[in-house]
Order: C-alpha cells, then sequence, then structure tokens
C-alpha cells in the first residue's frame, strides 16, 4: 500500500480523551472505523457504546456517513501534509432502547380534576 494513500485519524472522546492515532487507508469506511471505536474503547467511562450503531463521527463539524471512505471524509484536509485528522465521537444509545426505558419509567398517574365554580 502507497505511504500516500494512508491516513492517520485520532478519535476524540466527549471528555476529551482520545483513542489512537491509528493509520488507515483512504479506502476504509466510516463503518470500519466506528467498529475500531467500539473495540478499543477505554474501560471504566461512564459511557460506553454497545454497538458501531451507536457511535456517530463528526469531522469538520458533519456527521459522516457510514458507507463514505476515508478518502471521501478527509477533502477539506487535503493540504495538511503528515497531518492527524482528529474525529470527535458521540455515543447515541438507539432510538428503540430508549422507548423502551421510557416506558419502563413511566408509571400510570391518576388524574384529579379541581374545578372551582364562582
Amino acid at each position: 500500500m502507497p505511504e500516500e494513500d494512508l491516513v492517520d485519524i485520532k478519535f476524540r472522546l466527549y471528555d476529551g480523551s482520545d483513542i489512537g492515532p491509528f493509520r488507515y487507508s483512504s479506502a476504509a469506511t466510516v463503518d470500519m472505523l466506528k467498529q475500531r471505536i467500539v473495540s478499543d474503547w477505554p474501560k471504566g467511562k461512564t459511557v460506553m457504546p454497545k454497538s458501531a450503531n451507536e457511535v456517530k463521527l463528526i469531522s469538520s463539524g458533519k456527521i459522516l456517513e457510514n458507507n463514505k471512505t476515508v478518502g471521501q471524509c478527509k477533502v477539506p484536509f487535503g493540504e495538511i501534509a503528515g497531518g492527524v485528522i482528529i474525529m470527535h465521537v458521540v455515543v447515541q444509545p438507539s432510538l428503540a432502547k430508549t422507548k423502551a426505558e421510557k416506558k419502563n419509567d413511566d408509571s400510570p398517574k391518576k388524574v384529579v380534576c379541581s374545578c372551582s365554580i364562582l
């Protein structure tokens, strides 16, 4: 693999700590990056992703799509030779899980009516 085809990427977590930097091919997909993040997630963090679907990667203010390649995501950084690209990591639990938790937390509430006739 040619050296210029490789990109150094560091992942910045919510608390300011980092995972990496790691060297990836320009052909690697965002989904592959997410899988690596989940497998290398530091132990002892209060927020932990259960799967790659719960991870969002942000680069240059844009949320990256799973089917995009690293080469497509690094376009704004083309002028930085030998630099490390920093991608921000956001953990967002799946919507189905959140709805299930809400159903368990909602207890039936009594309807109380207080009317005053003057």
